[in-house]
């Protein structure tokens, strides 16, 4: 397959992960603002955003795969975005302290040469630890949490702060890349089977990648 493949969104993180499948990709920012419903679903909002976000791109390339995504937390009743400032991200950590809660992917691909799509959810649970006050203190003062949904970054200092986790690892980070890859497969693009990236906080590798 030679046309493009496209990842809508300027997140950093969802590069790097697109990166790991070893494919050639651009990026280019939807510029869809992520504006939650409260009469969806979590999994709906998501997906619905992922579209959102590829068909902006998909727009802009006439013959390209175009790949759109969307993550929120999700702790009882209320979605977690970003912080707007070092209180609310505390807010948010004593809120997920000691509990489950989960983090749902949105993801959909569109093939803008011949308008087809496809689109999906992945949900990853994830059980914080009790950590403490001071624990919080130091990790909102280590500036972190800030560009994080949810106010955390499993991937970095805030890995201390999760004690395990069921489903995708990546999903948690940003990036689901074992769905990812199978989309990408469906569609046509040969997504060679390596050194698999995506594993649980245990290490034990997801078996749709190998």
């Amino acid at each position: 397959m030679n046309r493009p493949i496209v990842l809508a969104s300027a997140s950093p993180r969802r590069r790097e992960l697109l990166g790991l499948l070893d494919v050639e990709f651009l990026v280019e920012n939807s510029g869809v603002p992520e504006e939650t419903d409260s009469a969806e679903s979590s999994a709906d909002s998501a997906e619905r955003l992922a579209r959102a976000k590829a068909a902006a791109v998909a727009s802009r390339f006439p013959d390209a795969l175009v790949l759109g995504a969307d993550t929120v937390v999700v702790a009882g009743r209320e979605i977690l975005g970003k912080p707007v400032d070092a209180e609310d991200a505390r807010r948010m950590l004593r809120l997920l302290r000691n509990r489950w809660h989960f983090v749902i992917t949105g993801l959909a691909l569109i093939d803008s040469g011949k308008g087809r799509i496809t689109a999906r959810s992945v949900e990853t649970g994830v059980r914080m630890a009790d950590y403490s006050e001071p624990e919080i203190e130091a990790y909102v003062c280590s500036g972190e949490p800030f560009d994080k949904a949810g106010s955390y970054a499993i991937q970095g200092l805030g890995g201390r702060l999760v004690e395990r986790i069921q489903g995708c690892y990546t999903n948690v980070v940003g990036l689901p890349v074992c769905e990812v890859a199978e989309m990408l497969r469906e569609f046509g693009v040969d997504v060679a089977a390596g050194p698999a990236p995506c594993a649980d906080n245990a290490g034990k590798v997801c078996p749709r990648l190998v």
